[in-house]
């Protein structure tokens, strides 16, 4: 059965956690609302005319009659499915919280350009954006990319991964965050290898996995823009202290 994906038209957003989970299985999904009439498809499920269970916002996946919302519950749902998690459940689990730990750090980043209101421009609130991502990259990076170092460290596995001996869904996820981060901060991030050594070379073994290299050679894989989570704003990026 295909799977449907949900997610706004034009941007990689949250909805490129999800995709690089698919693309790395080689599972057959559809992004719905890069064809036709998708965007308005997407929007009925989140106004309720396809049932009770309406998602709040995309993304969202569904799969037969179940939709499920949330990046961390979307992976959370495929992991198994697309063997992107091991099956023991302790290791489940704590692939789900890192997941959470990296949603959270999402909406930092989303935080640095729009720290008053989603609903005015970023350039209606530069000065708050700017003081917000001086703070968030002399702590809020450090403390999360550190802690994802600490964690590939300490994996009695000693695999290089997060989670268990072999590639998960959270690895693609650190993956997608280091390649963000260095789209929105570049000069912030250039010593980013030298300070998260464990977390760079995931990053380098993911990029050079079989499917996931040919996506990120495809037309399905967008550039990353200033719609999305991850933006270059040269006003909110700084040198390394």
């Amino acid at each position: 059965m295909t799977y449907e994906l949900y997610y706004w038209d034009g941007l990689q957003g949250r909805g490129e956690f999800v995709r690089l989970a698919l693309e790395e299985a080689g599972a057959d999904y559809v992004d719905v609302a890069r064809g036709e009439r998708g965007t308005p498809r997407m929007m009925d499920y989140i106004h309720g005319k396809h049932g009770y269970e309406m998602p709040f916002a995309p993304p969202f996946l569904k799969d037969g009659e179940l939709i499920v919302s949330h990046v961390a519950n979307i992976l959370n749902y495929l992991g198994p499915k697309l063997g992107l998690v091991p099956k023991d459940e302790k290791s489940r689990i704590f692939a789900h919280g890192l997941q959470l730990t990296i949603t959270d750090f999402i909406t930092e980043v989303h935080d640095t350009h729009h720290p008053i209101s989603t609903g005015d421009y970023y350039e209606d609130q530069k000065q708050e954006a700017k003081a917000r991502s001086k703070a968030f990259l002399k702590h809020r990076v450090p403390k999360f990319i550190g802690y994802f170092e600490r964690i590939i460290a300490a994996n009695p596995a000693k695999s290089g991964h997060a989670v268990g001996d072999g590639l998960t869904y959270v690895d693609l996820s650190l993956f997608q965050l280091a390649e963000g981060l260095a789209y929105a901060f570049p000069r912030a991030m250039k010593n980013f290898d030298k300070d998260y050594p464990g977390v760079a070379r995931l990053r380098d073994a993911v990029a050079k996995r079989k499917n996931i290299e040919a996506y990120l050679k495809s037309k399905r894989r967008l550039a990353f823009n200033e719609s999305g989570i991850f933006r270059h704003y040269p006003d909110l990026d700084q040198e390394p202290a």
